[in-house]
């Protein structure tokens, strides 16, 4: 099969709103496709029309809740078996990403289970943005395109023009993430670090390097619950920090996350449209990724490098 494969791009369910800002990028609407519902749940995928020795691309982020994950499945194996020449994931939020290794007895690595279930599906590649830790690129047995949402928001930062600027990481875990924007925009970068003894709840949280009279800007892959966030902005705005904004790819939020993040330090949280937001808040900005997908989506469909969507 030549690259003159057709390009078709589908969506599931939940990630429609952004598929659809994609395949317009490439001048052609979604591809038909139906989703048949039984009364206990159950769902069956059905492509409308032919995908036939084409490229697939299906975007699908796989945000809770798990049906989201089990749609982009269930596509993949239905393009399968419709002879798809190649079928590529997008997933512009791999979900299961925190559970990327064993980090105590008898725990399941989730991550390393979903790259499983995509390969034994029969996807072709994987297309995602900020994964949670970089080494789930090695679960894979297929080709995985990593992007950095820093080529988003980096630019915003630096049109922001805020003076006495320094990067926070959340945690020690997000030093290097925290580290590459540091560079990026020529500046110090502070740490938090803090004592978590289960998921979702942070018990203390201190800072390590200096904040007072300094415009802040937490940079994180994803913003959950908002405690991390909340707690950080509180404890830097006491200690002399002038304003703090956090930076967050994956707005997850859950539970009460806007509700902390209205009633909190923070002046403006910066996310991007990987998940659908479903509260809104005046703190809270969204900036477009599909733009990006979009630009290499049409590399990859035309073998070409995509090195130069990542900052240098």
């Amino acid at each position: 099969m030549s690259e003159k494969a057709p390009l078709k791009i589908f969506s599931g369910t939940n990630s429609k709103y952004l598929a659809e800002q994609i395949a317009k990028k490439f001048g052609q609407n979604l591809g038909k496709y139906t989703l048949n519902k039984f009364s206990d749940g159950e769902f069956q995928p059905s492509f409308e029309e032919s995908v036939r020795g084409c490229r697939v691309f299906i975007v699908q982020s796989t945000h809770p809740p798990c049906d989201n994950l089990f749609e982009l499945l269930l596509m993949i194996d239905a393009a399968k078996r419709a002879s798809a020449y190649k079928i590529i994931a997008v997933m512009p939020y791999f979900g299961y990403a925190r559970q990327d290794r064993k980090d105590k007895p008898r725990v399941s690595i989730g991550a390393k289970m979903v790259t499983d279930l995509l390969s034994a599906a029969g996807v072709s590649r994987v297309m995602t943005m900020d994964l949670h830790a970089d080494q789930i690129q090695g679960f894979f047995d297929v080709p995985v395109d990593h992007l950095y949402a820093s080529s988003i928001f980096v630019p915003h930062i630096k049109n922001m023009n805020l003076d006495n600027l320094v990067i926070a990481a959340p945690d020690m875990g997000g030093t290097k993430r925290a580290n590459a924007y540091s560079r990026f925009l020529n500046c110090d970068m502070v740490i938090c670090y803090k004592l978590r003894k289960k998921a979702n709840y942070v018990d203390e949280i201190t800072i390590i390097g200096e904040v007072k009279d300094k415009n802040v800007v937490i940079i994180d892959d994803m913003i959950d619950t908002a405690g991390t966030m909340v707690l950080a902005s509180d404890l830097m705005k006491s200690k002399g920090a002038r304003s703090v904004r956090a930076v967050a790819t994956h707005p997850v939020l859950s539970g009460k996350a806007v509700e902390r993040i209205d009633n909190s330090s923070l002046s403006e949280v910066i996310v991007s449209d990987t998940i659908p937001i479903t509260k809104k808040s005046d703190k809270i900005k969204i900036l477009p990724v599909a733009g990006l997908f979009a630009t290499v989506i049409s590399k990859v469909y035309n073998y070409q490098s995509i090195s130069s969507t990542f900052l240098e």
